[in-house]
C-alpha cells in the first residue's frame, strides 16, 4: 500500500517560531514512516519557505519551495536545478503556532491550493485567534466568559472604570506574549503599550479567581474525544507559557498536574464545556480549550488554541498521553480527520 505524502509545515514569522520548530521535531520523531512519506517545509522568520530532509538542525539551508496554487495538481513547487518541479501532497499538517499559523492565514492558503489539512478551518481559526470574537461567540452560546473590554488602535480607555485586577492582552497573539496583570490604575498605560507591541487591538479582561484547567479535544463535529484534563499549579504570579529560556527544564512558577487533581464531577464539567465551546466555534481536528474552575464548581472560558504545542513539554500531548493516546496515534487521527473532512466537503 502506498504511503500517504504528508507535508509538515513549521517555523513561521510569529514570535512562536521556536516553539513550532520544536513541535515539528517531536512530530518527526513520532511519525510512522511505514504509513507516511513526510515532506518537511520550514518557514524562516523572514517568511522564506524551505523544503528540508527534517526539522533542525540546518533546515534553513533547504531548497526553496512554495505551495502550488494549481488545484488540479495540489502539492509543492520545489526549485531544483534552476527549475521548479511539483511534488504532490495528500495532506498537510501545519505545525504553526500563533500569527499566520492559527489565525486562518495558512489555512486559507491551503484552501486555495486544494490540499486537505489537519486542524481547524479558516473561520474557526480566525475566531479563536481573536479572543474578543471568541468571547462574543461563546458568550452567545450561553457559556461563561470573563468580563472584558476591547480597545482598538489609538483608542483610549478610562482607567478609573476598570475593576482591578485585570489582565491586558494582545487580542490576536499566541501563548502569553504581551500579557500583563494590572492591579492598579497607574500601571495600565504601560501594560497597554506592551500589548500593542504584538497587536493594535487590545483585550482587557477582569481577573477570574479560579484554577487554570486545560482540556485537549480531538475530532470533527459530533464525534469528539476529550482527553484527561490538566491543572496549572502556580507558586506565584501568573502562568506564562513559552516565556522561559529553557522550557524543557520546566517553569519557574508553574507545573502541570495530569490528570488534574479535581473532583470527578468537575472533570466531567470541564470536558463537556470544552466540547461545547469547540462546537460553538466550529473547531475541527484538534484544539486545546483552557478554562477557569472556580471555587463554586462553575467554569469560565480562558482561551482556545487551535494548533497547540506538540513539544515534549507541551500540555496537549501530555493530556492525550494520560488518556492512552501517544503522539503517534494523535497524528494518525489528525491526518484521518483531515481526509474525512475533505470527503464530507466533497
Amino acid at each position: 500500500m502506498a504511503r500517504l505524502k504528508v507535508g509538515i509545515v513549521f517555523g513561521g514569522c510569529s514570535e512562536e517560531h521556536p516553539v513550532s520548530v520544536k513541535s515539528a521535531r517531536e512530530v518527526a520523531d513520532s511519525l510512522d514512516l511505514t504509513r507516511y512519506e513526510p515532506f518537511y517545509v520550514g518557514i524562516t522568520r523572514s517568511g522564506a519557505w524551505r523544503l528540508c530532509d527534517s526539522p533542525p538542525p540546518g533546515w534553513e539551508d533547504g531548497r526553496p519551495a512554495v505551495l502550488s496554487p494549481d488545484r488540479s495538481s495540489p502539492g509543492l513547487l520545489v526549485l531544483d536545478g534552476g527549475q521548479y518541479k511539483t511534488i504532490g501532497l495528500d495532506v498537510v499538517v501545519p505545525v504553526l503556532h500563533g500569527r499566520f499559523g492559527e489565525d486562518g492565514a495558512i489555512q486559507g492558503l491551503l484552501e486555495l491550493s486544494g490540499i486537505p489539512y489537519a486542524g481547524c478551518d479558516v473561520q474557526s481559526s480566525a475566531l479563536c485567534m481573536d479572543k474578543t470574537l471568541t468571547y462574543l461567540v461563546v458568550g452567545h452560546a450561553g457559556i461563561a466568559t470573563p468580563a472584558f473590554w476591547t480597545v482598538d488602535a489609538d483608542e483610549k480607555i478610562d482607567a478609573e472604570t476598570l475593576p482591578y485586577p485585570v489582565f491586558v492582552k494582545p487580542a490576536r497573539s499566541g501563548s502569553s506574549f504581551g500579557v500583563t496583570k494590572v492591579t492598579e490604575e497607574a500601571d495600565l498605560e504601560n501594560a497597554m503599550a506592551t500589548a500593542r507591541q504584538y497587536d493594535s487591538k487590545v483585550l482587557i479582561e477582569e481577573a477570574v479567581d479560579g484554577s487554570e484547567i486545560g482540556c485537549a479535544v480531538l475530532g470533527n463535529e459530533s464525534e469528539l474525544f476529550a482527553a484527561e484534563v490538566d491543572r496549572v499549579a502556580l507558586t506565584h504570579g501568573f502562568f506564562r507559557i513559552h516565556q522561559e529560556p529553557e522550557p524543557e527544564r520546566g517553569s519557574e512558577n508553574s507545573q502541570f498536574i495530569v490528570p488534574a487533581d479535581i473532583p470527578a464531577e468537575s472533570r466531567a464539567l470541564v470536558q463537556e464545556t470544552a466540547k461545547a465551546i469547540y462546537r460553538a466555534l466550529g473547531c475541527r481536528g484538534l484544539a486545546r480549550v483552557d478554562l477557569f474552575l472556580k471555587a463554586d464548581g462553575s467554569v469560565v472560558l480562558n482561551e482556545v488554541n487551535t494548533m497547540p504545542g506538540l513539544t515534549s513539554y507541551s500540555r496537549y500531548p501530555r493530556m492525550m498521553s494520560a488518556s492512552g493516546l501517544p503522539l503517534a496515534e494523535v497524528i494518525d487521527r489528525m491526518v484521518a480527520l483531515a481526509l474525512e473532512g475533505t470527503a464530507v466537503a466533497g
